[in-house]
């Protein structure tokens, strides 16, 4: 009997929930069409600089996906099923502290973390979960009422669980029992037809429209599926001329004329969606819910620590200086503040250890007898060696709050005068019980990795830096 390996896996549920996403939402179906059409367009006006970052095949068929839980059990089994797809927890994100609006939520995102996995099918899912003991949002008799009504549900049957299990155990799954995994695994983020407890979920949309669609429903569904993008601005005046209502922003990084770096996003925003509503005498009404919309994201270099801090600073500036001169559109605001502080080249990214890059010795340098310098910067400058950019596969919580702020129906309420319950990577690992995997950490294997295989191969005494 034929086995199903864990990429094919994973590459076969990317695909069948894009499509079960594309008729519950059509919009996303027009938003792959005209990613689609961008990127061919792309890649025909630029040729193979269009595919520094990734190959086209891998870029037209990247998606990453959004759900959201209620508790660490509900978490916990999440990861036994994106475990079964091989992909892992990455990074720690805090909403609660990234948003300005209403956001009770830490998230992380589960996805492949070997190269070669990542080359195959780089399947991403945000997985966010509510945080009920949170003061700032939830006072103690809400907090009772919420978690009572979290333990009382089930979003994953058990046996899709125990197929699971298996596929993680075993690394695959005959084909038979794929099928089966495969079919309730997309089941179980389609949007449930079980009419919603309208008092319930209203209860807690005034607190915050995320918890409302967390907690106030007795499943879990899609909240969104991003395809990848070369020209996401580009995209973003597509959409708009369709007549799609797009965000008012693109998020992360401006537009310029350097290097990509991290992570662009935006969105169309979430429509207005028919669902069941019971009412207080126990009847059945047609309402309609604002939770679902469709992300698209452009993706750059992997920045290391001091990239990062350098990025966060530079938002840091661009707010200052948009505060004061608020009818200055923040985008030329950024746009300049970058040009002034950021490198605008790969290689000058590479030699102050900006960015995360792999090495390879250059093919073509001729060989004239003297000795490789050992320093990465002369390297790259003497043509010894030839960097290619690490795509950053992650994500910025400013960014993704950014993303969920901009498609809420309403601010909600937090009582920033209470103090706010502490969550951190440790806690989550302990929650999911499976280590949350650092992603500067996983960049920096990957380079050190490169280096020392350039070190063997150039004939040096030491490590390059």
């Amino acid at each position: 009997m034929s086995t199903i390996s864990q990429w094919q896996l994973r590459a076969a549920f990317a695909a069948r929930l894009s499509e079960m996403y594309g008729q519950e939402v059509p919009a996303y179906t027009t938003l792959v069409d005209v990613s689609r059409e961008v990127n061919e367009d792309v890649l025909r006006a630029r040729g193979a600089d269009a595919e520094r970052l990734g190959s086209i095949g891998r870029v037209t068929a990247e998606r990453h996906g959004a759900i959201r839980v209620g508790t660490p059990r509900e978490l916990r089994q999440v990861a036994r099923i994106f475990g079964a797809l091989g992909m892992h927890p990455v990074g720690f994100y805090d909403l609660r502290e990234a948003a300005a609006s209403a956001v009770p939520v830490v998230s992380t995102a589960f996805r492949p973390v070997d190269g070669e996995e990542l080359a195959r099918n780089p399947f991403r899912v945000f997985t966010s979960m509510l945080t009920p003991a949170d003061p700032r949002f939830f006072d103690a008799e809400l907090r009772s009422r919420l978690e009572a009504f979290l333990a009382d549900r089930e979003l994953f049957p058990p046996e899709l669980l125990a197929l699971a299990d298996r596929a993680t155990a075993e690394r695959e799954l005959p084909q038979q029992e794929a099928e089966r995994f495969l079919h309730l695994a997309v089941r179980a983020f389609e949007l449930s037809t079980e009419p919603v407890d309208r008092t319930w979920y209203e209860t807690l949309e005034r607190i915050s429209a995320v918890a409302a669609d967390i907690g106030g429903v007795r499943s879990t569904h899609i909240n969104h599926l991003t395809p990848r993008v070369l020209d996401i601005d580009e995209l973003y005046r597509r959409m708009t001329d369709r007549g799609i209502e797009m965000i008012d922003t693109i998020q992360g990084p401006p537009a310029w004329t350097g290097p990509d770096v991290l992570l662009r996003q935006t969105s169309f925003r979430a429509l207005a969606e028919p669902r069941a509503m019971r009412t207080p005498d126990g009847s059945v009404i047609s309402g309609a819910l604002r939770v679902r919309f469709g992300e698209v994201e452009a993706r750059g270099i992997a920045l290391t620590r001091e990239g990062r801090a350098l990025y966060d600073e530079l938002l840091g500036h661009i707010d200052e200086q948009a505060s004061q001169n608020p009818s200055e559109p923040r985008g030329e605001i950024a746009r300049a503040v970058w040009e002034r502080h950021l490198p605008g080249s790969e290689q000058e990214l590479a030699a102050r250890g900006l960015a995360y890059f792999t090495y390879q010795p250059s093919p073509d340098r001729p060989r004239d007898g003297s000795r490789p310098p050992v320093g990465i910067g002369e390297l790259l400058r003497q043509g010894w060696v030839r960097a290619e950019p690490i795509v950053y596969e992650d994500f910025l919580p400013r960014s993704a709050a950014g993303i969920f702020q901009s498609n809420l129906s309403g601010e909600g309420t937090r009582h920033s005068d209470q103090q706010g319950t502490a969550y951190d990577a440790d806690w989550l690992s302990g929650a999911i019980g499976r280590d949350v995997l650092d992603p500067f950490a996983l960049y920096e294997q990957q380079q050190n990795d490169s280096l020392a295989h350039l070190a063997r191969e150039l004939g040096l005494t030491g490590t390059p830096s």
